[in-house]
């Protein structure tokens, strides 16, 4: 393979080769300049051939089970002929900046099926724990023929605005007991439920189970929701004994007939596009920002004066600022 050439990654992703489909992604995720070139015109070339999967985004409590839910649901709809990639976005190692949880580990039919892709992705410390380069991800797996792309993020409890902004469905795992059922009515996070899953209501949890689908219910009754033509349910399910697994597929499918049909999935996906290309104005500006000479020269500076009390943080910002506009 020539240096630069990006037609082997092109033919590669088409020809649904999963080597190259992985070395695709390797390329798109690398912060190497040359590599950041190809990859935009690797994305160019692509993007025709993406948009048809649904894209389902997956996230919880701590503990709530989500890599077991998607290895559930993955074989699941394997097994209906569907072909399943899992971007599966983990916390970084402040060491290495890899990923620390290796997801493969805990979805372990899915990740040996011929028709799954699962692909742990660091985080990298981006907004909502999901990775910066998740959006080029979810289109090269389109390309290749994944029908259905479900991003697992790292967990409720933070901003999950970022992956509610790029997926089709979003879903809120939850568990019964623990104060867990507190820490899920989070007004912001239930705004951006398109469904809420109570998970593990199997053996003597049913009883919890069912009681924390009723709080959910009640908090969701008074909190907005994503789309004016969905109301988001509230169902239980058991990720360890496959129950309420298909429901709860159902209703993805459900959502996806609606919201299509009213011409709001359309509209969705276009102003997701408008969010990714402002995601990349503001990732390229804070790169410029700290490329910068003079901001290289003045930063430390200015941190010492901030730190002291000599200078004001709104002064510090402005004279750092502007740098970016002095030739």
């Amino acid at each position: 393979m020539k240096p630069g050439d990006i037609k082997p990654y092109i033919d590669g992703v088409m020809g649904r080769n999963r080597r190259m489909v992985a070395k695709t992604i390797t390329l798109i995720e690398s912060a190497h300049i040359a590599h950041k070139e190809m990859a935009r015109s690797i994305v160019d070339k692509l993007l025709p051939h993406a948009g048809n999967a649904i894209r389902l985004g997956i996230t919880g409590v701590p503990g709530a089970g989500k890599s077991t839910f998607i290895d559930t649901l993955g074989m699941m709809l394997v097994e209906d002929g569907r072909k399943v990639a899992v971007l599966a976005v983990d916390p970084s190692s402040v060491v290495t900046g890899g990923s620390i949880l290796a997801d493969k580990t805990r979805m372990e039919r899915l990740s040996v099926h011929k028709d799954a892709f699962i692909r742990p992705s660091p985080s990298g410390g981006t907004l909502g724990g999901v990775a910066s380069k998740t959006r080029e991800t979810m289109l090269i797996l389109e390309a290749a023929g994944f029908d259905v792309v479900i991003v697992e993020t790292v967990g409720a409890g933070q901003s999950e605005v970022a992956v509610a902004s790029m997926v089709d469905f979003f879903l809120v795992l939850m568990i019964a007991g623990a104060g867990d059922e507190l820490q899920g009515i989070k007004k912001g996070i239930l705004e951006l439920a398109d469904a809420v899953a109570v998970n593990k209501a199997d053996g003597d949890n049913i009883l919890k189970a069912n009681l924390a689908k009723y709080q959910y219910e009640t908090a969701l009754h008074y909190s907005a929701s994503p789309s004016p033509h969905w109301s988001p349910p509230v169902v239980t399910c058991s990720a360890t004994e496959s129950t309420g697994i298909r429901e709860i597929w159902n209703i993805v499918t459900a959502h996806r007939e609606k919201l299509s049909s009213v011409g709001a999935l359309e509209m969705k996906r276009k102003r997701q596009s408008l969010d990714w290309m402002w995601f990349l104005i503001k990732e390229g500006l804070t790169e410029s920002f700290y490329k910068n000479p003079q901001v290289k020269n003045m930063l430390p500076r200015m941190e010492r004066e901030v730190l002291d009390g000599a200078a004001s943080p709104i002064t510090a910002a402005e004279k750092l600022l502007s740098c970016l506009n002095e030739r």
